[in-house]
């Protein structure tokens, strides 16, 4: 499926950068050239094949109508190219759930970045320290407080090494300019510690 890259950077992580359930906005574009400005390979499947959505109640209707299952299948497909580099997976909402399941399946992965977020984690899924950081509305109606402590417990007992970071009255897609949910100082707050995650991945 589609994906727009730029040419591989010695010793530099290749990022696939999964897209929300509004699909492939201007914000995701934006993010990863936010990325490769600063110096990271970022890989940008378009999960959705162009259609996009301006709210996630329209977004969910086109992620149910393709399905769950077709919609990791083409994750599966974008990553697979890149994944002998060890990537780091990293996405938005829906995108952050993908990159969640394709960072745990992937012994190689170096790193998983998600951005407002997260996904169940399966039984006996294990990691070596594999670097975590989520960054998330609070509160957010989509990953509620408790759901977000059994997710790091169960995370941190995976084998990971997770941070989470909170940004109170954000919305949920708080880091998208052109949704209601934008945050201007969450976003770039936000963007300032995810690319020192990324820098020492």
């Amino acid at each position: 499926m589609p994906a727009s890259s730029e040419p591989a950077t010695s010793g530099v992580p290749t990022i696939v950068l999964f897209h929300s359930v509004c699909g492939l906005r201007p914000a995701v574009h934006a993010a990863a050239d936010r990325l490769r400005a600063a110096g990271h390979e970022v890989i940008v499947p378009d999960l959705f094949d162009g259609r996009t959505a301006d709210s996630v109640p329209d977004g969910i209707l086109i992620k149910d109508e393709i399905g769950k299952e077709e919609l990791l299948k083409r994750a599966i497909t974008a990553a697979a190219p890149y994944s002998d580099r060890g990537l780091v997976y990293a996405g938005f909402s829906f995108g952050g759930a993908i990159a969640q399941n394709l960072a745990l399946g992937d012994e190689k992965a170096r790193g998983l970045l998600l951005m407002h977020g997260t996904s169940d984690i399966a039984e006996g899924a294990a990691v070596d320290e594999l670097p975590v950081q989520l960054h998330v509305a609070d509160p957010d109606p989509f990953e509620p407080h408790d759901w977000l402590t059994a997710w790091y417990l169960q995370m941190r007992r995976a084998g990971a090494d997770v941070e989470v970071f909170r940004y109170a009255g954000a919305g949920h897609l708080f880091t998208d300019p052109d949704l209601p949910d934008y945050d201007a100082e969450a976003a770039e707050s936000a963007w300032k510690v995810a690319l020192g995650f990324l820098a020492e991945v």
